[in-house]
């Protein structure tokens, strides 16, 4: 069928609006009209050429939407059913029969190669040029998608679809390290550094759990004031303060849980650093390839424990539901970091957010 995709030609090119023909779904697939899909920092790497993602092709992987068909096969959700997209797992490899398909042995290929598991992208210019696809799974900069069934999550009636989409990567990694890997108990304390997306979902799930103390570390005091009203019970400058120390005289000590979400690698210390005996410092954010970093021997070895985590853990339906019944009881409020650009205007989505603009841009598709 013909749709409408932000196409990016090579690597570091702006996205460029272009009619593409999308493949019918294929035995285990949907077809997916997209409603809106968040702009998210892994696109633009991939746009820059950071990524092992071949163009030109269709990025955008937090995509929400309606089914509009299905593929022989299908049981998981019927047409006119409205969906988050969520990361393509195997179903079949250890990490995914363990429950854990973030850790998928197949993600690479199957986010990263342009092509879904049958071998074509099932995207290509109305010229017929192949064009890669299925980024994530999904390619949802676009006004329709090719899916497989099993990575969709349904939305509840009455929830704004036009929202969700962020659920499957920035807010589902922010909140699923507090929720799936941290799991704090009654009275922990938690250090969050770097306030954008992931980090103040970071904070809105750590509002939701058994932690009392909730910290907030950033540079801008405009986040700082949002992680406030989002739940965090003390927030530092680290413009101005020393962090470490700071966390430090809040908690009477060191914190029980620090989550890096910058990839800056002096972040990343600091959050080692937050943590004391059997503390736990979690890496979220994406630092350059290649990057290393370093923790002091002797602190690290009296119990503290430094963990990566991917998109949150788990799996994507109970993650990304819970977190819509949390927003549905205003619990876990995502209007509140959200911006909407049409499809025509994705690279002003694309500059707000790196330049702190906006917490979350979500582009929003042309309807029938």
């Amino acid at each position: 069928m013909r749709a409408t995709a932000a196409v990016v030609e090579q690597p570091d090119a702006p996205f460029v609006l272009r009619d593409v023909e999308v493949d019918d779904p294929a035995p285990g697939e949907v077809l997916v009209q997209v409603t809106a899909t968040g702009f998210c920092h892994t696109d633009g790497l991939a746009r820059e050429g950071n990524m092992p993602f071949p163009l030109p092709g269709v990025l955008g992987h937090e995509g929400a939407g309606t089914v509009v068909a299905v593929g022989d096969g299908v049981t998981e959700v019927r047409e006119g059913q409205a969906v988050v997209m969520g990361w393509p797992w195997c179903g079949r490899c250890r990490n995914c029969l363990d429950g854990e398909p973030r850790y998928c042995l197949d993600l690479g290929r199957l986010a990263f190669s342009g092509s879904r598991p049958i071998g074509t992208s099932g995207v290509r210019t109305t010229g017929g040029d192949p064009l890669a696809g299925a980024f994530f799974g999904q390619s949802s900069f676009a006004t329709h998608s090719l899916v497989t069934a099993t990575s969709l999550v349904p939305v509840p009636e009455g929830l704004p679809v036009d929202l969700m989409g962020p659920l499957a990567c920035g807010l589902a990694t922010g909140a699923g390290a507090v929720l799936n890997t941290a799991r704090p108990l009654p009275g922990a304390s938690l250090v969050v550094y770097g306030a954008g997306t992931v980090g103040l979902a970071a904070v809105m799930a750590a509002r939701n759990s058994a932690a009392t103390t909730i910290i907030a570390v950033d540079r801008h005091e405009s986040r700082l004031q949002l992680a406030r009203e989002l739940g965090a019970t003390e927030v530092v400058n680290a413009g101005d303060t020393d962090p470490v120390q700071a966390v430090a005289d809040i908690c009477g000590g060191p914190a029980d849980f620090a989550l890096e979400c910058t990839g800056i690698l002096p972040v990343v210390r600091q959050a080692i650093d937050s943590v004391g005996m059997r503390g736990k410092a979690i890496l979220i954010g994406g630092a350059p390839a290649g990057a290393e970093f370093t923790a002091d021997h002797m602190s690290t070895l009296w119990g503290k424990s430094i963990v990566g985590t991917l998109g949150g853990s788990g799996r994507s339906g109970p993650l990304i539901g819970a977190l819509m019944a949390l927003y549905a009881t205003g619990r876990f409020p995502i209007d509140r970091l959200v911006e909407r650009f049409p499809l025509d205007r994705i690279g002003e989505a694309m500059e707000a957010s790196y330049s702190g603009e906006v917490v979350k841009p979500v582009i929003t598709m042309p309807q029938d």
